[in-house]
């Protein structure tokens, strides 16, 4: 890990969720955090898997189960929850995988990826005090915009499409989500951010064998390592940034590196996309925005 690269201040007593924290970037976000004292809960698909990844942590860390494939999960992770959260750390995903539905019979990436966690961010929304961070991709830029005519993709569904459109849809969420914080007053703040092309278990789940083998050899001869590829992450959650401000690395066109403020398409600054895909997520998921404002 580039030590130097992120100045990390103190976070003793304070609580992050950490989404996908058993393995790669959600493991060594983790990992990170809890060395600077905050006390982290890995929410985890698999809590045995969480629980061995757990054993690597040095610092607190509690394990508890979160599908964010599945609605009911989600709705009681957070109907359990008691007590602030500082940092909310949207990393869990799933990439380039063969077409399947999520048990509420949404695509898979787009389900995961993005409707999990717009329902998640905002069922824990009242608890946050700190900011929350959600990891997309450079291959955002792959998708032009949000096919809202066909969000299943059952039209035109191929593994990288999805994938696309699931991480185009967490910076319009990043954007939407600040827009919303800022109206209610809320000193919550929203950001993304970006690995570059770090090495991780991610890309071993691809549907196609030739990418696959691509990417092997790309992890071999380009791919920063997964502890490299967390620090956009924390950078997003502890670096002086402005709201819907995306972190990546700044080498190699994005690819590896120290993290710093990184640029994003066109079609992810798409404001009016941004509250279309608010409001078809909100209905999809049954979760809207939590009023705020009553709650201060």
């Amino acid at each position: 890990m580039e030590t130097n690269a992120v100045t990390i201040p103190d976070l003793g007593g304070r609580t992050a969720v950490v989404t996908g924290a058993n393995s790669g970037l959600g493991l060594e976000t983790t990992r990170v955090l809890a060395r600077k004292g905050m006390r982290v809960v890995m929410a985890v698909r698999d809590e045995e898997r969480g629980r061995d990844a757990a054993k690597s942590v040095d610092g607190a860390a509690q394990v508890r189960r979160l599908d964010l494939a599945d609605l009911d999960s989600v709705r009681a992770f957070a109907r359990d929850w008691d007590g602030p959260i500082h940092l909310l750390v949207n990393n869990a995903g799933v990439m380039a995988v063969p077409k399947s539905t999520t048990k509420d019979g949404f695509e898979t990436q787009l389900g995961v990826n993005h409707l999990g966690h717009f329902a998640l961010t905002n069922l824990l929304l009242p608890h946050v005090t700190g900011r929350v961070v959600t990891v997309s991709s450079n291959m955002h830029r792959m998708a032009r915009g949000i096919d809202f005519d066909d969000l299943n993709l059952d039209r035109g569904y191929t593994p990288n499409r999805a994938y696309a459109q699931s991480k185009l849809a967490n910076l319009l969420f990043t954007l939407e989500l600040q827009r919303r914080l800022e109206a209610a007053g809320s000193p919550v703040l929203a950001t993304a951010a970006h690995p570059g092309y770090a090495a991780t278990n991610l890309q071993s789940h691809a549907a196609n064998p030739v990418y696959k083998g691509l990417m092997v050899v790309g992890n071999a001869l380009i791919a920063q390592s997964g502890a490299n590829g967390a620090l956009p992450t924390i950078y997003a959650a502890t670096q002086d940034v402005p709201g819907a401000a995306y972190a990546g690395p700044r080498k190699m066109g994005g690819l590896r590196g120290a993290p710093g403020l990184s640029s994003r398409s066109e079609a992810a600054w798409d404001s009016i996309a941004a509250r279309r895909l608010w409001t078809v997520s909100e209905e999809l998921t049954g979760v809207c925005f939590p009023d705020l404002e009553a709650r201060a």
